[in-house]
């Protein structure tokens, strides 16, 4: 049930009738450059046991990051990412999953 909310808000957030903007993917850069670019490397295509997030969805990593904001484990690097996700808004969530989708990919 929990993962079909998810689903659903991330669908909601992505594609309802919101269009993502310049300004939305420079903000998702300036996000990801400060707070992502460490480990998922500059161009997100992973570094060491980081994964890639080039080619995912920005659905996708939308559910991800507001999982591991919630909390939620899933995958070996939650608790690493946990603390990241906490302080990122709906907005900023959605701006890094526009960057990484849009710009990355």
């Amino acid at each position: 049930m929990r993962r079909a909310i998810y689903a659903t808000a991330a669908a909601v957030t992505i594609s309802g009738a919101v269009q993502v903007s310049a300004q939305d993917i420079e903000a998702g850069e300036d996000l990801y450059r400060d707070g992502c670019r460490q480990c998922h490397g500059p161009t997100a295509r992973g570094m060491a046991s980081f994964p890639r997030l080039t080619g995912q969805t920005a659905e996708y990593l939308v559910l991800r990051l507001e999982q591991y904001r919630a909390g939620e484990k899933v995958g070996p690097n939650s608790a690493l990412m946990m603390p990241v996700a906490s302080d990122l808004s709906d907005g900023d969530i959605a701006n890094i999953a526009a960057f990484i989708a849009g710009s990355l990919n």
